[in-house]
């Protein structure tokens, strides 16, 4: 069985409030989209940091089940000591909101074992590992402890915290009135009672040497979560805790945990050991059926991170019925985590990396046809809103993403059979393209041109949007949207022709040359040697250097004319490039804003205006590559800023944005899909050849 392992050597320093361990993230994920996930201190800086954050149908959405559990031992010779936990967990009442602490003196070393989390402490000799798992397609949690060295019996005390919220909701939102809990044999339910019937309850199952549980109520009362005061939101928060569990442990007997939302007969299925080494072998398989360069190394780390995003949506029963009965599994991709639900443009990007790279062929399909099913008015979905299961339609540029998602996979499985399923879902969106559709998206009959925008929305990648303020509204014809369209029209001409006949397919093929003519002709800004951002916009052509334009050069059909590759190459390296991606916007630009921090506000002032997007490098390297074939070395040197970066953050994946400059720091999502699977699908495309 195969055995990745990256690891984060730890010196204990008794410094409690050492950053590397409250800033460093460990993610695990059940193919829902429910997770667990926390610091290396294991103690919550987020409002989504929890052990067990359940998928459940709508309206609930993702439900946070299991906020912590603190960890003490006792050793042989009596005198204990905190393992794992917060400092205020020794006094049941503080008297004044305190951070989370961990209690670093112990902790020796952190490591992903196949992109499972372990922590290994050294308490006196007596040497600890814990693990923390789930099952896939189950809202459970195993947290495993063994003892590796030290003589004698341990005891081993478990104290579990709740809230039951969903967890998108502040940490000051209130408790349920009342908790009820319920204990059968060995097994403990607990419930929010009669105040909250509709929420879920969470069953709780111990396993190991002399287990025993105590019932000891406590609030835990104004609790600070750092990272959300940093971002300007609530940020202190109550918690509760039933009582605590207790285990022997010893090298001859570990101690488990179990925590899960599901019913008790699907928990007791495995033994946590059996759902452990079933888990290793899912993840063995994934490993074993991706390209050769994503199997092991950094390759086969990214593909393990990959699976964290593709996901059942449980949520959506509809969806998955409607798929069952047309023979297809339903799936999708969670575009972040931790609080981005499924997006159509985020999906289409990261579905080459994500499935097509790492051998997931059928589940591709099952993500292309599912969403085939949503297109509406020639539009697919945006997104999917928490809790909801209808998607809004506010995006001018997903359904040309969904023309080259296809493509790519077609282009791997010559699966014909789905292309001719979709292909009159493709026709329909270039007819309601070609007439004008929703929030004015429509075709320019002067000139072929795509040109979208309505007040008050905004409908670019460049999304940022605070109350009625849209910062990058980019109204008109943007240069990106207007090089997918070229792709996907040039698509359409190819795919007709073959199913139909070059007659019917004149038609593509005489709109995608009136879009290349006025392309270069109108884009091309020859003072600066780059391409305008936006032309006819609110305020006429935008000069701004953006990554937008490296799209003309990298989508498999470039709109760009060859003689203004490298130009627009070399302005995209000198002014954008980082070692994580590419500036959203250029240094010189007025409007650039070097940092991505503060409250919503200040940061959604950044988010496109400067800040580093991982995601990017993989056009950057397609457009070079395209200009520079034989520059391979050249182009995976441009991943080793993103290489070192799976140290940090989110251990082991790929963060959604960076500060702009140096040291680029890790913003927004500690694990984003599209800059995984750009990432991933770059390393084996310049991965050395044999």
């Amino acid at each position: 069985m195969t055995q990745l392992v990256r690891t984060i050597p730890w010196e204990p320093s008794g410094n409690s409030e050492d950053e590397s361990l409250l800033t460093r993230e460990w993610l695990v994920t059940n193919g829902l989209g429910g997770y667990a996930s926390g610091t290396l201190a294991c103690v919550a800086t987020r409002r989504y940091h929890g052990l067990l954050i359940a998928a459940m149908p709508a309206p609930l959405g993702r439900m946070m089940m299991l906020n912590h559990v603190s960890e003490m031992v006792r050793l042989p010779d009596g005198t204990t000591a905190m393992i794992s936990g917060e400092e205020h967990l020794r006094n049941a009442e503080p008297k004044r909101p305190r951070p989370n602490l961990p209690s670093a003196s112990y902790l020796t070393e952190f490591r992903l074992e196949n992109g499972l989390p372990v922590w290994r402490y050294d308490i006196r000799g007596h040497i600890i590992e814990k693990r923390l798992f789930m099952p896939r397609h189950q809202n459970t949690t195993h947290l495993i402890f063994r003892l590796i060295e030290g003589e004698g019996t341990l005891r081993l005390k478990l104290l579990p915290t709740v809230h039951f919220r969903s967890h998108d909701a502040h940490v000051s939102s209130p408790l349920p009135s009342t908790f009820e809990l319920r204990c059968i044999d060995d097994k403990y339910e607990l419930s929010a009672g009669a105040s909250l019937p509709t929420l879920p309850t969470l069953r709780l199952s111990p396993s190991g040497n002399r287990q025993a549980f105590t019932v000891e109520r406590r609030y835990l009362k104004e609790i600070l979560y750092r990272i959300e005061e940093s971002r300007g939101y609530d940020h202190t928060g109550d918690l509760w805790s039933p009582g605590y569990f207790r285990f022997d442990l010893s090298k001859t007997h570990e101690a488990v945990l179990t925590a899960s939302t599901e019913p008790w007969e699907t928990i007791f299925s495995l033994s946590s050991t059996d759902a452990l080494e079933a888990e290793n072998m899912r993840r063995d398989r994934l490993l074993t059926a991706a390209a050769p360069a994503a199997r092991a190394g950094i390759g086969g780390e990214l593909t393990l991170a990959a699976d964290q995003f593709i996901i059942k949506p449980v949520g959506r029963l509809e969806d998955m019925a409607f798929a069952k009965a047309t023979g297809d599994e339903s799936r999708t991709v969670i575009a972040g985590y931790h609080w981005f639900t499924d997006w159509g443009r985020d999906t289409m990007i990261s579905l080459e990396g994500l499935t097509l790279s790492t051998g997931r062929n059928v589940e591709a399909s099952y993500i292309l046809r599912t969403f085939a099913h949503y297109v509406r008015d020639g539009l697919i979905p945006n997104m999917f809103p928490e809790g909801e299961k209808e998607g809004l339609y506010h995006t001018a540029d997903a359904s040309m993403w969904f023309f080259h998602a296809l493509d790519r996979y077609v282009a791997v499985t010559q699966d014909l059979a789905t292309l001719r399923i979709i292909l009159p879902k493709l026709v329909e969106i270039y007819d309601k393209h070609m007439a004008g559709t929703l929030f004015n998206i429509g075709v320019d009959p002067a000139d072929g041109l795509l040109r979208q925008g309505r007040e008050g929305y905004q409908l670019t990648w460049m999304d940022a949007k605070m109350g009625d303020w849209v910062v990058t509204p980019r109204r008109g014809k943007a240069v990106e949207i207007n090089a997918l369209w070229y792709n996907a029209v040039r698509l359409l001409e190819r795919w007709v022709g073959q199913e139909q006949g070059k007659g019917d397919a004149a038609r593509y093929a005489t709109q995608a040359e009136l879009i290349r003519k006025s392309f270069n002709q109108r884009f091309w800004n020859a003072d600066e040697k780059i391409l305008f951002d936006v032309i006819d916009g609110e305020k006429g052509n935008d000069p701004a250097c953006r990554p937008n334009q490296i799209f003309s050069i990298a989508l498999p059909n470039a709109v760009l004319d060859e003689q203004y590759w490298k130009p627009v190459l070399h302005s995209v390296r000198d002014r954008l490039l980082t070692p994580v991606g590419l500036r959203s916007l250029a240094p010189s630009d007025p409007d650039y804003k070097s940092t991505y921090h503060g409250d919503l506000r200040t940061r959604d002032a950044a988010y496109h205006q400067g800040t580093v997007w991982g995601w990017l490098i993989g056009p950057m390297i397609d457009a070079w590559l395209r200009a520079n074939p034989d520059d391979r070395p050249g182009a995976r040197k441009l991943l080793d800023g993103l290489e070192e970066h799976l140290d940090h953050a989110c251990i082991g994946s790929v963060s959604e944005v960076f500060d702009a400059e140096s040291p680029f720091t890790a913003r927004g999502c500690c694990a984003q899909a599209w800059s995984v699977a750009e990432m991933l699908r770059c390393w084996i495309k310049t991965a050395p050849e044999k």
